[in-house]
């Protein structure tokens, strides 16, 4: 049986790449800091195993894997998707608290979660396995108002990069996803903004759609593997934004 943790499972992309997983027959650790809705999902399907972790706690992080790979044996795939959008503006509009929450959240979280999974990938036999790094379309071009965002998502690029490059001796491939406005209660906020702004909201997608592209990433043999993957609304602003 395969199996996969995702982090951040308790909402938005990470619920739906979830429930799509489980739905598909794998093991699925759900990691996130809502031991309520994490018990939600696992109420309905025996495959979901529920891990209470926050993704900026190396105790934490390292506990909840831990636990993961105790029930299943080994770690076949991470999808490193926890993050935070956090109120924007221009950076010197920007309160301090909320970059360091940024960085936290989107790079130190990721950072720890690719670091255990990395870690455990190496050490079991038969060794190897695929780290899916939850990027942006911010990853490659800026929304207005969003400098502590987007430096995080750019800096997920290198880390990608340098986890693709480095794991090649212990067969562990991984890529990146960038995803543009799913529907997810963090756009659906974005979009409640610019209409009270009176603003035309740019297009947004079914998050099923993002979903399916992860769960295609994960499911290519150990020879292959997406490095980089686009998966957007087909007609919100890309090429030129910002």
């Amino acid at each position: 049986m395969k199996t996969i943790i995702v982090t951040g499972a308790s909402s938005g992309i990470g619920r739906a790449t979830a429930e799509l997983f489980l739905a598909q027959g794998w093991t699925v650790g759900i990691l996130a800091r809502s031991a309520d809705k994490l018990q939600e999902i696992a109420a309905t399907r025996a495959n979901a195993i529920p891990l209470v972790a926050d993704v900026t706690v190396p105790e934490a992080v390292a506990r909840g894997f831990s636990e993961f790979i105790a029930q299943t044996g080994r770690l076949d795939v991470l999808f490193n998707n926890a993050g935070i959008f956090a109120p924007g503006g221009t950076i010197d509009e920007i309160a301090l608290e909320d970059w360091y929450n940024s960085v936290n959240v989107n790079l130190n979280g990721m950072f720890l979660c690719a670091r255990a999974a990395f870690a455990a990938m190496r050490a079991q036999t038969p060794q190897g396995g695929r780290i899916i790094n939850n990027g942006s379309i911010a990853a490659h071009v800026p929304r207005p108002n969003s400098v502590h965002y987007s430096a995080t998502k750019h800096a997920i690029t290198g880390l990608t990069r340098s986890l693709s490059l480095d794991g090649r001796g212990f067969g562990i491939a991984c890529g990146q996803i960038d995803i543009g406005n799913a529907r997810t209660p963090m756009v659906q906020g974005l979009v409640d903004d610019a209409l009270a702004a009176g603003r035309t909201p740019d297009p947004t997608m079914d998050v099923d759609d993002a979903a399916r592209s992860v769960l295609h990433m994960a499911e290519l043999p150990p020879e292959a593997n997406v490095q980089f993957m686009t998966v957007m609304a087909t007609t919100m602003p890309y090429i030129g934004r910002g």
